[in-house]
């Protein structure tokens, strides 16, 4: 892996979405919007509500809307590596959290049912037995399983030499 520098390589659509999602998502452009919006419908008396009236703001409102589409689409996909860089940089550092989450959020759809059904099945059982305050990872929960698993065959094979 490269090392990071403070040279940061920007290609322009980066660049470009950067900015216009500070300028967008700022209270003056708000505010923008809201005068733009003012104005259009002030002006509908002069223009008699007519079909051009309400095509400028239509059309100014959907060229708008599908370029913003891709902006705040490349800003959530950069903000959601950046979290999940994060966790799992976590994930890594951390002695008892389960390494087998880092990059999780590359499974499949199916596989994360999955793995969500099993977390959903060990917070149940953590609520029943144990403290929500203490540390529980994927390992000691296969282990805690397995030794139920164990426990129960036990159990069965002493059942069965009652039996006979």
């Amino acid at each position: 892996m490269e090392p990071l520098t403070d040279k940061k390589k920007h290609n322009f659509f980066e660049v470009m979405a950067s900015k216009v999602m500070a300028a967008t998502g700022s209270a003056w452009a708000f505010f923008m919007a809201l005068a733009v919006i003012i104005i259009w419908a002030v002006t509908g008396p002069v223009f008699n509500y007519s079909d051009t009236w309400q095509l400028v703001i239509n059309t100014g409102t959907t060229i708008i809307t599908f370029l913003m589409v891709f902006v705040i689409q490349k800003s959530q996909n950069k903000d959601s590596k950046s979290v999940q860089m994060k966790l799992n940089e976590l994930i890594a550092v951390n002695r008892k959290a389960s390494n087998r989450l880092i990059d999780v959020e590359n499974l499949s759809e199916e596989e994360l049912d999955i793995l969500h059904r099993y977390y959903a099945v060990m917070a149940e059982e953590t609520r029943k037995h144990i403290s929500m305050k203490e540390s529980h990872s994927v390992e000691e929960a296969i282990s805690d399983a397995l030794g139920k698993h164990e426990e129960h065959l036990q159990e069965r094979k002493k059942a069965g030499k009652k039996g006979l």
